[in-house]
């Protein structure tokens, strides 16, 4: 039987970004310790209550290191008696138990009996469902202010794409997209705005998640870039009145299909390499012609096709690299695989969105301290507000 659930010491094992687990376990290794207190004081910190027991009494500095990296706790401490969590004894089994419990409660979040369990098994005093519970909704709290926040600006290109985890649904497993949206504005900064689960082809799912990203203020949109989804196609030009761009990659790997394949990728590349528009175009319509003889399907993929996979030549040329394909998503959608495949099944599309969605925060957070993505030249003249000042902190 398939294993559901990844403790995060093989993520680890896996090569996992360090900041990302040091991160996770030193913010809940906090909260079980808040949790572990509150049950021996029979109150929380500050309530009044008739069966309060103890009382807190400030913090102590310790430093806890871990295979993720050093910690900086504050440990709890009690007017009357001592508290020491168990977990902080050097012993690795107990780590590998805390990495358990934090999978548990931070990554799936599905079992308060097998958390409880663990904490005990620490040598803590366990916690309750309900404080297992608030723990994950804390976490959440977290991921969807990010997934949720305004969107402020014009931001002229948007890349979404999907990739397929496996889920438990009405008892059976089943594969669900995960929908990733990035996006670059008018200073070249690009962020992560959205993530999604949801039917890929659906034109219903995708209307509502571009609307979503409209209401927190998604503007100024003039080219989506993604794969051949019908659903997504027809979306973007309801939503935003916006021109498309079908993947150029997907589209050549499509094509090769057909035969030839060296032949066939030589004969493309020649439209690629056009200095405008209007020469790509007559390039284009000049190898269908050529190819028509031998391969008439894909003949007639390229007339249908032309105007979507060259819709990014109409856009300033230090761009160009960038808008063909969904390429700069790819390497996001690697990372996503490569966790998600440890997990294994997810028992529920709000575990893929912890999951997922923590990893885009990290992301997010990464990129805002690099260099921007994308040259500035031409992107003033793609906004809808052309009084747009560049940001003084992008170098």
């Amino acid at each position: 039987m398939t294993n559901a659930t990844i403790a995060l010491s093989e993520l680890a094992e896996k090569g996992a970004d360090a900041d990302f687990i040091r991160q996770t376990l030193q913010h809940a290794l906090q909260r079980l310790m808040e949790m572990d207190v509150e049950s021996l004081c029979q109150a929380a910190y500050g309530e009044r209550s008739e069966e309060r027991i103890n009382s807190r009494n400030g913090y102590r500095d310790r430093a806890y290191e871990t295979r993720a990296g050093k910690l900086d706790l504050k440990i709890p401490k009690l007017r009357s008696g001592s508290y020491f969590p168990g977990f902080l004894e050097p012993r690795r089994t107990a780590e590998k138990a805390l990495t358990a419990v934090i999978q548990e409660a931070y990554i799936q979040g599905i079992s308060t009996r097998s958390v409880d369990e663990l904490v005990k098994a620490m040598g803590m005093t366990g916690v309750s469902k309900s404080q297992v519970s608030r723990l994950c909704e804390e976490i959440d709290e977290r991921v969807h202010a990010f997934l949720n926040r305004p969107i402020e600006g014009d931001w002229p290109y948007l890349w979404i794409d999907a990739t397929y985890v496996k889920s438990r649904e009405a008892g059976r497993v089943v594969s669900t997209a995960v929908i990733i949206a990035v996006a670059v504005n008018t200073d070249g900064v690009r962020e992560i705005l959205g993530v999604a689960t949801g039917p890929s082809e659906a034109e219903t799912f995708w209307s509502e998640f571009l609307r979503g990203l409209s209401r927190r203020g998604l503007r100024g949109v003039k080219l989506v870039i993604s794969d051949a989804h019908e659903g997504l196609k027809a979306a973007a030009s309801k939503v935003f009145k916006t021109t498309w761009q079908r993947c150029r990659v997907h589209f050549i790997r499509n094509a090769l299909a057909h035969g030839q394949r060296q032949a066939v990728l030589a004969m493309i590349n020649t439209i690629f390499v056009q200095e405008s528009a209007e020469a790509a175009s007559a390039q284009w319509r000049a190898v269908a012609d050529q190819l028509r003889p031998k391969f008439p399907k894909l003949a007639d993929m390229m007339d249908a096709a032309e105007n979507e996979v060259l819709a990014f030549m109409s856009f300033p040329r230090a761009h160009r690299t960038q808008i063909h394909s969904t390429n700069p998503l790819e390497r996001l959608n690697a990372e996503v695989k490569r966790r998600t495949n440890v997990v294994g099944i997810f028992p529920n599309d709000k575990a893929i969105i912890r999951l997922v969605g923590a990893m885009m925060l990290e992301q997010n957070d990464e990129w805002s301290l690099q260099r921007r993505y994308m040259q500035l030249e031409g992107l003033q003249s793609l906004s809808d507000n052309q009084t747009a000042r560049l940001s003084a902190v992008i170098n």
